[in-house]
């Protein structure tokens, strides 16, 4: 929402000036993010802050880094017309948080005549008509001030309110050697001029309300009303207050006691009924509204109207009227500076006549036959005159084509970021793939020397294994060498032993199971020999 973002950019202003480091200008993200969390939850938006470690690179952050925050992340989920009532709640809001932030700056002052209550409504005039401007000294910063003529118009406004004399020449002196008012020297100027003789903190506080409900919270008019009932059809008396977006009336002065609201929108329509009846046409139903004079009732005529027709703006009413009273200080400026390069021309324009002018008289004493010539050289002056104003026109022309590239520079600039911004975040994700690639490569390596391992451990197994196989087939070598030496002993003692006699000595010689098949056949063979006897 730029509306919202635009009312509360010179509260965040000097909140983030009272957060600023030693380098001035910069303020520490860890800083920003209490204020982007507390802001958010105004907005009814909660997490907005996370973001503003990977916003930049930088631990710091300038104020228009810091505002373009803000607006992508913060301002931008909201809608793009709010109505003027819910505008005002949220900049209400958000202004008593940035004071929270800077208001130890301001309060701890020595021989201050002001509450703390009476300052913050002063802050908040102060943001509401001041003007953020870049500051010449220091790159990259700020400076919200206000301008003579509107530190004038409140400081009339609150001396008469209290009926303190107001010396506007002795102001006229102080604004041309200070220029343009910061808030502390705005509250310096109202407490030495406008209280002259004022000791009374409720008439205070009354009057710098009056101005605080004008300008902060868009009040057009207020005053006694007779209305008529819905129900029952009398005149009774309230106490009235009247906005662009409606017409709130109260049982006292006071405000305290709210009777109801009238909703004022832009088809909305007054027109004056006898005796000193007010007749207000809105889109839900018809009101009537009682003065108590004819003059009452045209000024109440007059304000109702302007609300009507100010009841479909996107901006507060007095925010326009400070925009349109600086746009017309800046003309006037404009119109100085015009008239004074000008004044400058035409008074060098005029030194060159006058120097021309003496040698053509010369000539023209010494030379009349010269005029002719005299008179071709005026009338080329003149077309050089305007050929210098054609070419000052084409300057301007020039200066404003260029001023358009630079604003379309700034949205490149602008895209830019934001790409760059992105390139960030996909670096950051190829980083985080790279990273789970090599604790993956490490895994794979790992597995690998622990299967080397092992297959050396195997290898080692099975060349004990082969060695015992090979201690094994020795042994069954042996064994059948010693079998058949002891089967050769046996037919020389007893060449009649029965067969089954020899099988089972046989047997009784067997070293093991896999040594029968072996023994199996000596027995055969045994059988087979033919017997001597």
């Amino acid at each position: 929402m730029s509306v919202l973002l635009e009312n509360v950019t010179n509260c965040m202003f000097l909140a983030f000036e009272a957060l600023q480091q030693e380098k001035i200008g910069l303020v520490n993200k860890s800083k920003l993010k209490v204020l982007t969390a507390n802001i958010g939850t105004l907005l009814d938006l909660y997490g907005v802050e996370r973001g503003l470690e990977h916003f930049r690179s930088t631990t710091s952050l300038h104020f228009d880094q810091f505002k373009y925050y803000l607006q992508k992340e913060v301002f931008s989920s909201l809608p793009n017309k709010l109505h003027l009532t819910e505008l005002r709640d949220f900049e209400s809001q958000i202004s008593e948080v940035c004071w929270l932030v800077c208001r130890k700056k301001y309060l701890n002052r020595e021989n201050h005549v002001f509450t703390c209550e009476v300052i913050f409504q002063i802050y908040r005039i102060f943001c509401v008509l001041g003007e953020l401007v870049p500051d010449q000294q220091n790159e990259n910063t700020y400076q919200l001030l206000l301008h003579p003529s509107e530190v004038c118009n409140i400081a009339q406004t609150l001396a008469g309110s209290l009926g303190c004399t107001f010396d506007e020449e002795d102001f006229t002196h102080l604004s041309l050697s200070m220029g343009n008012f910061r808030l502390t020297p705005f509250i310096a100027v109202l407490e030495s001029r406008c209280l002259t003789g004022v000791n009374d903190q409720v008439a205070i506080s009354e009057a710098v309300t009056d101005i605080y409900q004008r300008v902060v919270e868009d009040v057009l008019k207020k005053g006694f009303l007779t209305k008529r009932g819905y129900i029952f059809p009398t005149m009774r008396e309230y106490w009235f207050v009247l906005r662009p977006s409606e017409l709130t009336y109260y049982k006292t002065r006071s405000e305290k006691d709210k009777c109801g609201a009238m909703a004022i929108e832009k088809d909305s329509r007054v027109e004056p009924a006898t005796g000193y009846k007010i007749t207000l046409h809105t889109p839900e139903r018809t009101f009537e509204l009682g003065a108590s004079d004819h003059m009452t009732r045209l000024q109440w005529i007059s304000a109702l109207q302007l609300a009507a027709d100010h009841s479909g703006s996107n901006q507060s009413f007095q925010r326009l009227q400070a925009a349109k009273r600086r746009l017309q200080r800046q003309g006037r400026v404009q119109e100085m500076l015009r008239a004074r390069v000008q004044l400058q021309k035409e008074r060098t324009a005029r030194q060159v006549a006058e120097g021309q002018a003496k040698e053509l008289e010369a000539v023209v004493k010494e030379e009349s036959k010269k005029l002719t010539e005299l008179e071709e050289i005026k009338s080329k002056l003149e077309k050089l005159l305007e050929e210098e104003t054609q070419a000052k026109r084409d300057e301007e022309i020039v200066r404003s084509l260029q001023a358009r590239v630079l604003a379309e520079e700034w949205e490149k600039r602008e895209e830019l970021e934001r790409l760059q911004q992105e390139q960030k975040v996909l670096l950051e994700e190829e980083r985080g793939k790279r990273k789970e690639y090599e604790e993956k490569q490490r895994e794979k390596e790992d597995q690998l020397r622990n299967a080397e391992r092992r297959l050396a451990q195997l290898e080692k197994e099975r060349q004990a294994l082969d060695k015992e196989l090979k201690q094994a087939r020795e042994k069954i070598i042996y064994s059948e060498g010693r079998k058949d030496l002891l089967e050769a002993r046996l037919y020389e003692v007893d060449p009649l032993l029965r067969a089954g006699d020899r099988v089972r000595r046989a047997h009784s010689f067997m070293p093991s199971t896999k040594e029968r098949p072996v023994l199996l056949e000596v027995r055969a063979a045994t059988l087979r020999r033919p017997n001597k006897n």
